[in-house]
């Protein structure tokens, strides 16, 4: 998500002593990020294009996996945080516990910085190199920190595959009822993730079962294409393997890099956010939910028939 200085602001409260969840004061760019208003509305786009209509009608439902199936960010949190724990990470090394990030700063710190190792090297080259049951001292070497890095990234994600398989992890609301409602309906249904493709089977053989999982009609992830959303590939090649015309396809994403992707593409695309991208400017989609437990199948192909498109 890119972040501006010119937007209203939304400020994070300074640490305080003898934590070390975060220190604001030392990155300005992190204590205060601005971002463009949201506003909730239905069939948006309607209003800003030209009046010659193109009528689409819905024949495959494209769900994004982080995020639209699972809210997965809090969940990646905790296992970072347990990660830390784990191995006694002191970030900076004077801190007088682990190092623990909190829901307020990961929702903005995941936006700014992608990928798990990417994460904490900026992290701990911001704050210092920490101290850990690693390392005793702050690791100097490239070797050591990419040591440190790599071992703390392997722990993390098994502790996230075992949170997501330990049952107390649910499919976001409204999720498998409207899943069930386009296959009823004959539509066709795909799943296109930007996440490692054995990450994201994890998720849907846990969260959706394994029938459904097996019925998709199409499943992408990050391994399948070459460039990541908001590159439109992922889309463009399931519109190809599912036999549909991109201005058929719906899709259903969280954030503005997924939309970015999907309009790319061609398609229409519906947002439901999440806690960590509530704030993000989705102007492009055809209607924005805050989840999907009251929206129907009936009400997404309504809202695909009576797009008016650009002339």
């Amino acid at each position: 998500m890119a972040v501006s200085c010119s937007y209203s602001s939304i400020l994070f409260p300074r640490s305080t002593a003898g934590t070390s969840s975060i220190g604001f004061n030392r990155f300005p760019c992190l204590q205060t990020l601005r971002f463009k208003s949201r506003n909730v509305y239905p069939n948006s786009r309607a209003s800003s294009v030209s009046a010659s209509s193109a009528s689409r009608s819905l024949e495959a439902l494209i769900f994004d996996c982080d995020g639209v199936i699972l809210e997965s960010e809090n969940l990646h949190r905790q296992a970072y945080n347990d990660a830390f724990s784990h191995f006694d990470v002191r970030c900076p090394p004077s801190s007088s516990e682990s190092l623990n990030w909190s829901l307020e700063f990961y929702d903005k710190f995941q936006n700014l910085v992608g990928g798990g190792k990417p994460k904490m090297r900026w992290y701990f080259r911001e704050n210092g190199w920490p101290t850990s049951t690693l390392f005793d001292t702050p690791p100097e070497s490239d070797d050591d920190r990419a040591k440190l890095i790599d071992t703390l990234q392997d722990w993390k994600t098994e502790r996230y595959k075992e949170i997501i398989k330990s049952g107390s992890v649910e499919a976001r609301p409204g999720v498998i009822r409207l899943m069930d409602e386009a296959r009823a309906a004959g539509k066709k249904l795909s799943v296109c993730s930007a996440a490692t493709k054995s990450s994201v089977v994890l998720c849907l053989e846990n969260l959706i079962q394994i029938e459904r999982f097996q019925g998709l009609d199409c499943f992408l992830a990050g391994d399948d294409v070459k460039e990541k959303k908001p590159d439109p590939s992922i889309y463009i090649t399931a519109a190809e393997k599912l036999g549909v015309s991109v201005k058929d396809c719906l899709v259903i994403e969280d954030s503005v890099i997924g939309l970015q992707a999907a309009t790319k593409a061609g398609m229409s695309c519906v947002i439901t956010y999440t806690s960590s991208t509530s704030d993000q400017d989705f102007k492009e989609a055809i209607a924005v939910y805050p989840d999907l437990s009251n929206v129907s199948l009936k009400e997404l192909e309504t809202l695909l028939q009576t797009i008016v498109t650009a002339a």
